[in-house]
């Protein structure tokens, strides 16, 4: 199966997590970091997800699913450890076209949670459409060395010489090549050797 890459803009809506044991927690603080409004419905919780409902980060509801649960949701994770409980959330949430994944069980997904490395606004997800999660991290770990922590002003300033780019009145062409040249390889190791002398030079 072909799947269509995407971030989500979660900023404001209302997200769903079913379970809130060890697997909901673990999928949970991607959801909290892009901006949704989490609400957790199970019957039994851990002391990290309830430490999370006391500080008004979450709602939480302690009770076992209701399908009603899904009114006026944008996206649910089914994270309970009963594979019969994710399927009827998965399928509940398909019959009003609401995105679901339920954790570990590809059938029953309409996403995957991605194998994510971050630096500030720059993310590279990788993907095995569930089929091995264990690969997926390996070529995070992998990319994480690649693309090291100094990644994260670079995309500050780059966003910056964009700005200022697009409030001058230049031609577009001459402009996308500029935009291409700040970003290069090229530009990003003359930056780095910059920025390794002057930390040498103290």
């Amino acid at each position: 199966m072909s799947l269509f890459p995407m971030f989500l803009k979660l900023e404001g809506r209302q997200c769903l997590v079913v379970g809130a044991g060890a697997i909901a927690q673990e999928k949970m603080p991607s959801l909290l970091e892009a901006g949704g409004k989490v609400k957790v419905v199970a019957p039994q919780v851990t002391e990290p997800i309830a430490a999370l409902a006391r500080d008004g980060r979450i709602s939480l509801d302690q009770r076992e699913f209701a399908e009603s649960d899904l009114d006026g949701v944008f996206l649910v994770i089914a994270a309970t450890s009963l594979s019969d409980l994710n399927r009827r959330v998965f399928e509940a949430a398909r019959a009003r076209s609401i995105l679901c994944n339920a954790v570990d069980d590809p059938n029953n997904c309409d996403f995957y949670y991605g194998s994510v490395v971050r630096r500030g606004d720059l993310q590279i997800a990788i993907s095995t459409a569930g089929q091995s999660p264990a690969l997926a991290q390996r070529l995070r770990k992998q990319l994480e060395v690649q693309f090291g922590p100094e990644y994260t002003d670079w995309i500050r300033e780059l966003a910056a010489t964009r700005e200022d780019l697009f409030a001058q009145d230049i031609d577009p062409q001459r402009r996308k090549s500029l935009l291409h040249a700040v970003a290069s390889q090229e530009a990003f190791d003359t930056r780095h050797a910059k920025r390794e002398e002057t930390t040498h030079a103290r």
